[in-house]
């Protein structure tokens, strides 16, 4: 059985809360707790892949040291990095 938008939603929640470092914990648990329930299914599969890399990595396309590679969605970093200059 597919899992339903509401559990999908809960699971990437925790998964952006649980990470190896803080810094991208706090980030990204801030920016889904604002941003999760307004993705649309293409969008949460991009988050669901942002939260697959590796943290270092994270930070490094946020903060703009590194090039987001194609397989990440790039929308969706931009959107992070904007409400990174906002908290």
């Amino acid at each position: 059985m597919p899992e339903s938008p509401d559990i999908r939603r809960k699971r990437l929640l925790f998964r952006s809360r649980q990470r190896g470092m803080l810094e991208t914990s706090l980030l990204l648990r801030a920016f889904a707790d604002r941003y999760l329930a307004e993705l649309d299914g293409g969008q949460l599969d991009g988050f669901e892949a942002l939260l697959e890399a590796n943290d270092n990595d994270l930070l490094d396309w946020v903060v703009g040291k590194k090039a987001v590679p194609a397989t990440i969605d790039g929308a969706l970093v931009d959107l992070i990095k904007n409400f990174r200059k906002n908290i």
